[in-house]
């Protein structure tokens, strides 16, 4: 099931994910709202008549900023702020509700563009249209998506979102703290255990924005450990309530603001404007494009780019995407011209819209990036030694950290067993023997040469009983697991099974 969920998700792209679950949402409201009006009391013309105006000025917003801004709109982005705000906002037709709808719309849209930092927003557009509308007591917020027949399938849409985006314990994290804190305070007020813990997740929207608002990659920070941070800031915002100087109240919108901003000051703070170098083949099914940054760009080893293509017509994976940097950072001082970075794919037949437009990239064209996420990283201390698992394209987070850990002197304990479907699939073979790793490789049949101290450990798929052999102090190694969901999956609990404690994974899902 989890291999399914994991191909199946890894086809669609994250914005076309959230606009079919959001509009799944939408269609199950609609439903209620005609068969059982005692549970959903908004009438239905009501109901289609508020979205059609959250999504339709949020649409034209988007172009008349991005002329303005000279930026091409994201219309994938506008109907999520759209229908975001329709399940925060009161539903109305009624000129004063449905014209604090429209502004909630603009003012969302125009935060994009214009409360960013050189082509990064910096809030969460759809919480800052409900905090405006708010604040000028134009149109409260009301957060009526959270009510008791809404909530399984707001819980579906939620896991199958932070499950596409590897956010399962952040948002986790966010409902099991704010679950607690409204819990204990709906407990002061004499409610039973069950009877709070109910109220909590259908009455408060704390799973609606775990999976639809605190997710969004373009207001998170990079490092895990600093999503967490954020998440908590979240969460005891939203679940205290508080009054500043009778003009500042606790609300779910403000929460996300507050939090957006924190993750800001972790992050990379400006859109990566990026200008194509070369692009060349290190085999006959993977491209490398080298791309030169308009300014310095802030990673670590191992992390990877989102970056944006905007193309048409795109297939249902959308216009960004994820991909390892096969580069290493440099050392360069910051105040340096910045350096060349890297990314490299897979391209297989039929490639994506996407791909297909990047490898048609002419040398000096421009593509931007959201920015660097990312915790695949290795140990800070060099004497620990090492395990790395790389199935066909996962080998390039891994050449980035050897080629980084090779420039800087170190001299790591380094296994890497690397398998491939095919021979001639085998990448950066001269940065992996560079590097000074024993390489172990796993191909349907042996290469003509290989390295001193390399070896060929025959074909089959990669499991724990053939790491155990060919590596027997495998326990006693901080092991990173690099590929295809499917090999991910396999191996993380068997290599458990067999002793091993730190195990880290990097899913190239989709690929």
């Amino acid at each position: 099931m989890k291999r399914l969920l994991d191909v199946r998700l890894g086809r669609v792209g994250m914005y076309t994910l959230v606009v079919g679950v959001l509009f799944a949402l939408l269609a199950v409201t609609l439903i209620f709202s005609v068969l059982s009006p005692d549970l959903i009391s908004f009438d239905p013309l009501v109901l289609l008549g508020s979205a059609a105006a959250a999504v339709l000025t949020c649409l034209v917003a988007g172009r008349v900023f991005g002329l303005l801004f000279r930026v091409r709109p994201q219309d994938g982005s506008a109907i999520i702020t759209g229908l975001l705000l329709f399940f925060i906002l009161q539903p109305s037709l009624e000129p004063a509700g449905l014209g604090g709808i429209v502004l909630a719309g603009a003012v969302a849209t125009a935060s994009k563009y214009a409360l960013a930092v050189r082509g990064r927003h910096i809030f969460n557009p759809a919480a800052f249209g409900a905090f405006f509308v708010t604040v000028t007591a134009i149109d409260p917020s009301i957060w009526w998506v959270a009510t008791t027949p809404l909530l399984p399938f707001v819980a579906i849409g939620a896991f199958l979102i932070l499950y596409r985006t590897r956010r399962l314990g952040i948002g986790g994290w966010f409902i099991l703290v704010s679950l607690v804190i409204v819990t204990i305070r709906l407990l002061l007020f004499g409610q039973d255990v069950g009877g709070a813990v109910g109220t909590a997740l259908a009455s408060y929207p704390i799973i609606f924005i775990a999976g639809f608002m605190l997710s969004e990659p373009l207001t998170l920070p990079p490092r895990r450990w600093q999503q967490f941070v954020v998440a908590t800031i979240a969460a005891v915002l939203f679940a205290i309530p508080f009054n500043l100087f009778e003009v500042l109240f606790s609300s779910p919108e403000l929460a996300l603001l507050v939090a957006n901003l924190v993750a800001f000051g972790f992050g990379q703070r400006r859109r990566i404007r990026l200008s194509l170098v070369g692009q060349r083949r290190p085999t006959p099914g993977t491209v490398e494009l080298t791309f030169q940054p308009s300014a310095p760009v802030r990673y670590h080893a191992g992390q990877y780019l989102e970056v944006t293509v905007p193309h048409g017509p795109a297939d249902r994976r959308g216009s960004r995407r994820v991909f390892s940097l096969v580069s290493a950072p440099s050392a360069a001082h910051p105040t340096d011209a910045p350096t060349p970075v890297a990314i490299a794919f897979s391209l297989p037949e039929p490639a994506s819209s996407l791909k297909r437009a990047l490898v048609s990239l002419e040398p000096g064209q421009r593509i931007s990036a959201t920015g660097v996420w990312g915790d695949f990283l290795l140990p800070a201390d060099p004497a620990a030694p090492l395990l790395l698992v790389a199935a066909g394209i996962g080998v390039t987070p891994f050449v980035s950290q050897l080629t980084e850990a090779h420039r800087r002197g170190e001299k790591r304990d380094v296994v890497l067993v690397y398998a491939v479907s095919d021979v001639e699939a085998l990448a950066y073979l001269p940065e992996l023997e560079a590097s000074g790793a024993r390489v172990f490789i796993s191909a349907p049949e042996a290469p003509d040469t290989l390295p001193t101290g390399w070896k060929y450990i025959g074909a089959g798929r990669i499991d724990g009983d053939r790491l155990r052999e060919h590596v027997p102090d495998l326990t006693a190694r901080t092991t990173l697991i690099s590929g295809p969901p499917g090999l991910v999956d396999a191996l993380k609990p068997a290599l458990r099974q067999a002793g091993v404690r730190r195990v880290h994974s990097d899913y190239f899902s989709g690929y």
